[in-house]
């Protein structure tokens, strides 16, 4: 019952044994592939032995087919083991890869502090070392005491140097665990710490070159690289050191062994055949050992990353929205809600409450630091510490099916993110391209003209159209995604900060034709043009609400003064499902 539970504790340890049949099966074939390396050994006893005395050439060619014949099925049982273990591996990865994927999403949403960047990597560690030599040592470590069971009944002595030197190989494998481990880990922290700081600066490449801020960022750069190099080189000179003993004790465990075996034969003791036998035997028996020495390391990486693996899928596990609604109304309602954020003792959000009826145009003001885009990420469920109630048409939105959901949301955020991939792909949100929606989308947010005139139009790889697109029309790019599909909710935040006039123009048609479509709209702008589109209004300061209502009554309440602006918040918040 242990064993089970254990292996039902997480999905990462329920994948692994659902492939128990599959792990049975390499043993059952290590254990025929073992049994035969003894083949030779015993071939080398009968020729010695039994062939040269005997000076029979049917006997040699008899012994000799019988030989070729199991080396024949040992080599199947190696091929079928491999083969078996790759197919597990690919199978565990497609098993995995897709709840990774979204667990790293959440884990990134959520700003948990996994290093979820690294997960897939370390779902391809533990692939490999289920696919590579390491695995194959700890299934044929089991066979050795067997082999030394052989070794001493050719002759106890022979029998006892070979435990003798397997338990100096389990000491140093253990030693060199103890010394080297820690050190490597820092290494590689270290080094992925100093790559990912350059790839930082990298990508703001134009603002170091034309601030020179290059030789600056350099200085502290060369220090995280100076540290990498030198606990890369204490990791490198701990495992060189490891390596050299690990080469003495091999070399001497094979020539002490044949110089036992040929002392053994002098004293009368042992055959010549069963010398060079057992030397050939006490090499085979030591040979897992002395694989699991050398991928020892890769062991421990494997069972670091195995453990962050579990870890990051323990915290993060498939997420099943029950509520699936063929169209989304529009309808939003926040109940005492409260948002939070790491390292900050004070919630960003206090207690808002909020009823919005579906096709209604709400702009939301406030000072910089509000918390106007805390908020626009709550109202589209991406924000990780909420507390309170936020409902989408009386559903709480972590209900809903988020795959059922995403296509009914239109969100455009404040930092302009374009993927790779042509703008037909980014305005399409990377599904299945329907170009009559794709152009409708386009020409919503007043783009169609401006994509015609590049040469490949909506075929044009970002990476191209990135250098010559302006912040203005990244951002109208970003808006014309956010339409696509006609979506019931829309989340604006800031859309025309990056704006012309000519540009704000169109983003004002565009959301009058989303109120006109009877579209719920939040509209988040420092700029007073979009207030005439707005049927209430909402003003945030220092994360409470300041003013809500219609957009009359809040504008009016202002003029008055701010202790009237509070009591703007009438009608009753029961009133607010009709339409202002």
């Amino acid at each position: 019952m242990k064993i089970l539970s254990f292996f039902s504790r997480s999905d990462l340890t329920r994948s692994l044994w659902v492939f128990r049949r599959e792990f049975l099966l390499v043993g059952l074939y290590s254990l025929v592939a073992n049994v035969l390396m003894l083949a030779p050994t015993l071939y080398m006893l009968q020729v010695y032995d039994r062939v040269l005395v005997s000076q029979s050439e049917l006997t040699l060619v008899a012994i000799s087919l019988l030989t070729l014949f199991l080396f024949g099925v040992m080599a199947f049982a190696e091929w079928m083991r491999s083969r078996l273990l790759v197919h597990t591996g690919v199978r565990l990865d497609e098993r995995l890869s897709t709840q990774v994927f979204n667990a790293s999403f959440e884990a990134n949403l959520n700003q948990s502090g996994h290093a979820a960047a690294r997960s897939f990597g370390d779902l391809i560690q533990i692939r490999q070392f289920l696919t590579g030599n390491g695995i194959f040592a700890f299934f044929d470590a089991p066979w050795a005491p067997i082999y030394l069971a052989v070794l001493y009944f050719l002759h106890p002595w022979l029998g006892a140097i070979g435990l003798l030197f397997a338990l100096v190989q389990g000491v140093l494998a253990w030693v060199g665990h103890r010394v080297a481990a820690q050190p490597s880990e820092n290494a590689t922290k270290a080094a992925s710490d100093a790559g990912v700081f350059l790839q930082g600066k990298l990508r703001n490449a134009e603002v170091l070159e034309s601030m020179g801020m290059i030789q600056n960022l350099q200085v502290r750069w060369q220090s995280r690289h100076d540290q990498q190099l030198s606990l890369g080189g204490l990791a490198q000179r701990l495992t060189h050191h490891i390596t050299a003993w690990s080469k003495f004790i091999r070399y001497s465990q094979q020539s002490l062994a044949l110089g036992a075996g040929a002392l053994l034969v002098i004293d009368g003791q042992l055959s010549p055949g069963a010398m060079i036998a057992a030397n050939v035997l006490m090499t085979r028996a030591l040979a897992p050992i002395d694989q699991l020495v050398g991928s020892w390391r890769q062991f421990m990486a494997m069972r670091t990353a195995f453990g962050r693996l579990e870890q990051l899928l323990l915290d993060f596990p498939a997420r099943v929205g029950t509520h699936t609604q063929e169209e989304l109304a529009g309808q939003v309602i926040l109940r005492g809600v409260s948002a939070g954020a790491m390292g900050r003792e004070q919630p960003i959000l206090k207690g808002i409450d909020l009823q919005v009826p579906a096709g209604t145009v709400m702009v939301i003001a406030g000072p910089s630091g509000s918390g106007k885009s805390t908020l626009a990420r709550v109202l589209v469920g991406i924000w990780p510490q909420v507390s309170g109630d936020v409902l989408l048409d009386g559903v709480a939105i972590h209900k809903w099916d988020r795959s059922a959901l995403g296509s009914q949301i239109g969100y455009l955020p404040q930092d302009i993110e374009l993927f790779e991939g042509t703008i037909a792909e980014n305005i399409a949100r990377f599904g299945d391209i329907d170009f009559e929606r794709v152009i409708a989308a386009a020409r919503q947010a007043s783009l169609h003209d401006m994509i015609l005139r590049f040469p490949k139009g909506y075929d044009t790889p970002m990476g191209e159209a990135g250098n010559l697109l302006s912040g203005g029309q990244r951002q109208r790019i970003a808006l014309a995604r956010a339409v696509y599909g006609n979506p019931a909710l829309l989340v604006l935040d800031e859309p025309n900060a990056n704006l012309d006039d000519v540009g704000e123009a169109a983003l004002y048609q565009t959301v009058a034709r989303l109120k006109a479509a009877g579209k719920t709209v939040f509209l988040i702008t420092h700029r007073p043009g979009a207030v005439a589109l707005a049927d209430r209004l909402l003003l945030l300061r220092e994360g409470q609400v300041q003013a809500e209502g219609p957009r009359e009554a809040v504008i009016a309440a202002l003029q008055v003064g701010p202790g009237a602006a509070v009591a703007a918040q009438q009608p009753p918040v029961q009133d607010r499902l009709s339409p202002a």
